[in-house]
C-alpha cells in the first residue's frame, strides 16, 4: 500500500504545478482541453533537419512541426507529404518576413551553414517569432550580439542547439563543477573529431570557413563548450595549432586545430578537432579522482564512468526531441532557456581567438 502522506504531498506538488503551467498559457489535459503545442518552424533542410530534428519533433510531447523555410522548391512536396505540412506554412527564404502573419509557427528553428545563421535569426526575430539557432552561433561577436539584440528587441526568447547541455549524463558532468566531489579539478582534455572528412568535395559548406566550416567550427565547439561546462568557470586565454593534414583537399579551412585552454586556478585544459582523425571524450582528473564521458557528444550512447566506480549512463531516448521539449517548456513558461545567446556568443569569442593563435604561431590570447 503506498504510503498516505507521499500521495497527499504529489497530489499536491501537482496543483501547484498545474497552477503554475496554466498561468503560463499551457493547460495541460487534466485542466480541461489538450494542452497548447509550440509550432516550430525548420528554416534550411539539409541533413540534421532531415534526419534528426523532423523525426525527433515526431517524438516531443511540447512542440510539432508545423512549418518549413527552404530555397529547394523540390523538397517541398517530400516534406509535406511526409508531415503533413499545409501550404500556408511552406516558406521560401526571400518570403520568411511573412511568418509575422502566420499564428501557426512559434519558433523558426535555423539550420542553414553558419554564415547564415545571423540573417535568419534577426529575420525571424522581427517577424515576432522566437528564435532556435543551430551551433555554432554565428561567424563572430558581432553577428552573434546583433541576434541577441534583435530577439531582446522583439521580446522573443532565443536557445542556441546545444543539445549536450540537455543530455543528462553531460548534466551529472556540470554538476561535478560545482559540487567537486574528487576535489579541485587540475586538468581536462577533451576531442571532438571523426574521420573521413577529407572525401568532401571542396564545394561543400563545410570545407568553406568563410559559410562556417571547418574541423573548429563545425565540431570544436563541442569540445571548447565541454571543457566550459566542465570547469564551470570561463578561459583567461587560449593558444593553438593547426595540424596541416591533405592541404590538396583542405584548401579553405583547418582540417584538424589542437588547442590549450587555460583557467582560472592553473587549472588547463588539451583540446582536439578535427575532420581526419577519430575523437569523441571529455576527461577531467581532479585531486582525489576522476570522471570521463565517452563518448561525449554523439547522437545517442553518450555515457562515462567515474574513479570511485558510479557509472555515467543514464538513458536518454532522443537528445533532439529532450532539447527541443526544454525550449518548448521555457516558451510555455516563460522561463529562461537552458542555452542563451549569449552561451553562443562566449564560445564564438573563444573560436576566433582560436583562429588568431594558429595564424600567428601558437600565439597565446589573454581572453
Amino acid at each position: 500500500m503506498s504510503h498516505p502522506t507521499f500521495n497527499r504531498r504529489r497530489f499536491l506538488q501537482g496543483i501547484g504545478a498545474s497552477a503554475a503551467l496554466v498561468s503560463s498559457g499551457w493547460a495541460p489535459h487534466v485542466l480541461g482541453g489538450p494542452p497548447r503545442k509550440i509550432g516550430v518552424a525548420l528554416l534550411g533542410l539539409g541533413g540534421y533537419s532531415t534526419h534528426q530534428l523532423a523525426p525527433a519533433l515526431q517524438l516531443t510531447q511540447h512542440c510539432e512541426l508545423r512549418g518549413i523555410v527552404t530555397g529547394s522548391p523540390e523538397k517541398v512536396p517530400q516534406w509535406q507529404e511526409r508531415y503533413g505540412i499545409k501550404d500556408a506554412n511552406v516558406y521560401s527564404y526571400e518570403n520568411l518576413h511573412t511568418i509575422a502573419d502566420n499564428p501557426d509557427i512559434d519558433v523558426v528553428y535555423v539550420v542553414t551553414p553558419p554564415s547564415l545563421h545571423k540573417k535568419y535569426s534577426v529575420i525571424a526575430a522581427n517577424a515576432g517569432k522566437h528564435v532556435w539557432c543551430e551551433k555554432p552561433m554565428a561567424m563572430d561577436e558581432a553577428e552573434c550580439q546583433a541576434i541577441i539584440d534583435a530577439c531582446r528587441k522583439n521580446k522573443v526568447k532565443l536557445s542556441i542547439g546545444y543539445r549536450m547541455h540537455h543530455e543528462p549524463n553531460t548534466q551529472t558532468v556540470m554538476r561535478f563543477a560545482e559540487e567537486k566531489p574528487f576535489g579541485a579539478i587540475e586538468t581536462v582534455s577533451s576531442a571532438a573529431a571523426y574521420s573521413g572528412g577529407e572525401n568532401r568535395s571542396n564545394d561543400n559548406w563545410r570545407m568553406q570557413r568563410k559559410m562556417g566550416g571547418g574541423a573548429m567550427y563545425d565540431m570544436g565547439v563541442y569540445a571548447l563548450n565541454g571543457s566550459r561546462y566542465a570547469v564551470g568557470k570561463e578561459p583567461l586565454a587560449v593558444s593553438a595549432r593547426y595540424e596541416i593534414t591533405h592541404p590538396d583537399v583542405f584548401k579553405y579551412t583547418d582540417s584538424t586545430t589542437h588547442f590549450t585552454l587555460e583557467f582560472p586556478d592553473e587549472v588547463v585544459s588539451e583540446c582536439m578537432t578535427s575532420f581526419v582523425k577519430p575523437g569523441n571524450y571529455l576527461r577531467v582528473n581532479c585531486a582525489e579522482g576522476s570522471y570521463h564521458l565517452e563518448p561525449m557528444s554523439s547522437y545517442n550512447g553518450v555515457q562515462g564512468a567515474a574513479s570511485d566506480g558510479r557509472k555515467l549512463d543514464k538513458p536518454i531516448a532522443n537528445q533532439q526531441a529532450r532539447q527541443m521539449d526544454d525550449d518548448s517548456l521555457s516558451i510555455l513558461q516563460d522561463k529562461p532557456v537552458m542555452v542563451p545567446g549569449e552561451e553562443g556568443l562566449r564560445d564564438i569569442r573563444i573560436v576566433q581567438a582560436i583562429f588568431e593563435s594558429a595564424e600567428n604561431d601558437s600565439k597565446r590570447i589573454a581572453l
